[in-house]
């Protein structure tokens, strides 16, 4: 089963290797699509880390197998068919925003790791 899921992962943390780990393990071949500086861009968002950096970061985990750019919203259907993606998945902040892909595939929204987050991350960074 072939496991497809999105994100910025700027300033990796703990909760998000264990959420592509749970991806991960719902399959035997899971597709990162990282959002591109561009995209960040037109969602508002500034990354601490370029594209490649981050990048880079998410291939030395080896749950992830590929890593595919994200350039706008629209993709993920095209992204599903074109990789043949079993399951799609996502954070459970986003629970029901990707609904419209079961018609592709299957949707599941994983639980967050509590009390750890990329926005708690980077306000004590400021700080």
């Amino acid at each position: 089963m072939r496991v497809i899921t999105y994100g910025t992962f700027d300033t990796l943390h703990y909760g998000h290797i264990l959420l592509l780990e749970r991806a991960k393990a719902m399959g035997d071949y899971l597709i990162v699509g990282l959002s591109s500086d561009e995209f960040n861009e037109t969602k508002g968002k500034k990354a601490n880390f370029d594209y490649q950096t981050r990048k880079k970061l998410l291939q030395s985990l080896r749950c992830v197998d590929l890593i595919i750019p994200e350039n706008t919203w629209e993709q993920k259907t095209h992204d599903i068919q074109k990789y043949k993606a079993d399951i799609f998945t996502m954070g459970s902040d986003w629970e029901g925003k990707f609904d419209e892909l079961k018609q592709y595939c299957e949707v599941r929204y994983l639980p967050r790791t509590p009390r750890i987050s990329s926005t708690a991350i980077r306000e004590v960074m400021v700080k």
